[in-house]
């Protein structure tokens, strides 16, 4: 089954949705001055390695994060700073993977990019995105053995994660396995900067859910309310044992791949369209037109924002750093294990 979600305005919300509204912008504010702010410290070689940015994404990301709760499974994209910081990642957990902190969740090690806290829920990502799914099918099947089912899986990939034979290979396990997984598509039109013309020849990345029997439906990107609709239905249904559920979010990725890519590829008439507006300006108009929020009131979240960012950035940058030399360099499993055997 699939359908196509659209025209989504705020005024017969119900007010719980209002309320999610409000904390999705909040957190999709946050995430793009996080975002900005790596971009500046990139820019003046403070961080070593890619810097990826979510610009143009954060309202799918949030609205995943958000849905989720305690307990579920995790799994997100390199763009997806509004969805961890939704599902409960701290400022402190980002900056201090970004600048290499050895007081961090990977401890200075992997990149900057692969964080995560797998024993509260959150995957750290495999570049190869499509490989994804399949770790999340793995903790579904392994938490089913040990007899918790109310718990559900997200995992996060782009348009360019679909044509991998990972993908192919994850989506048909999770149906046949009727796994809880909500499989979530950023389609914003470009693998790097591979069009989608040259990546795929069917209509609709949802006709993939068609040929695995998979429910799928496509939606919006930019529009907050949409995403906060459909993904929590979808993480709903696949909670209540409906088998997994395909999202596909149409919207454009309003920046390079990475810092260091001009994105010069993307076509003029993308950028034109309605899938290359910019979902916080979208949100933004949207709490002004309904009242939901006042210019003052969007200019404190701002500065208060923007504070944050600063004073966790300045905390970090004051730690001390990553001496290789001093590193206790065993596998970090085996760490954790042994603190919890001897906190001392």
């Amino acid at each position: 089954m699939v359908h196509t979600v659209s025209d989504h305005g705020a005024v017969s919300r119900p007010s719980s949705l209002r309320d999610d509204y409000l904390k999705a912008y909040r957190l999709m504010l946050l995430a793009r001055i996080l975002d900005d702010k790596f971009a500046s410290l990139y820019l003046m070689g403070k961080i070593h390695g890619g810097v990826f940015l979510g610009r143009g994404q954060e309202a799918l990301s949030a609205a995943t994060g958000m849905a989720l709760r305690k307990g579920d499974i995790f799994a997100p994209l390199i763009r997806d700073t509004a969805g961890r910081l939704a599902f409960g990642e701290t400022l402190l957990d980002a900056v201090r993977t970004y600048l290499g902190s050895p007081l961090g969740p990977m401890r200075g090690r992997d990149g900057n990019v692969h964080r995560g806290r797998p024993a509260e829920g959150m995957l750290a990502m495999i570049s190869h995105l499509g490989a994804m799914i399949s770790v999340v099918n793995g903790v579904l099947f392994a938490r089913r053995l040990r007899g918790e089912n109310d718990i559900v899986g997200a995992a996060n990939i782009g348009d360019g994660g679909t044509s991998t034979g990972a993908f192919h290979e994850g989506i048909n396990q999770a149906a046949v396995e009727r796994l809880p997984l909500v499989l979530v598509i950023a389609d914003n039109q470009y693998a790097y900067s591979t069009p989608t013309s040259r990546q795929f020849a069917c209509e609709s990345l949802l006709d993939k859910a068609v040929g695995y029997g998979v429910e799928g439906v496509s939606l919006d990107g930019t529009d907050l309310f949409a995403c906060l609709e459909v993904v929590g239905r979808a993480i709903d249904r696949a909670r209540s044992g409906a088998g997994p559920q395909m999202i596909v979010a149409k919207l454009l990725r309003l920046c390079g791949h990475g810092e260091h890519d001009d994105a010069g590829y993307v076509d003029a008439q993308l950028k034109a369209a309605q899938s290359g507006r910019d979902c916080l300006k979208v949100a933004e108009a949207e709490l002004l037109d309904k009242r939901l929020a006042d210019p003052q009131i969007l200019t404190n979240w701002r500065q208060e924002a923007t504070r944050k960012v600063e004073d966790t950035v300045a905390q970090v940058q004051r730690e001390a750093p990553l001496d290789p030399y001093k590193e206790d360099w065993s596998a970090m499993a085996s760490k954790n294990l042994l603190e919890a055997q001897d906190p001392k």
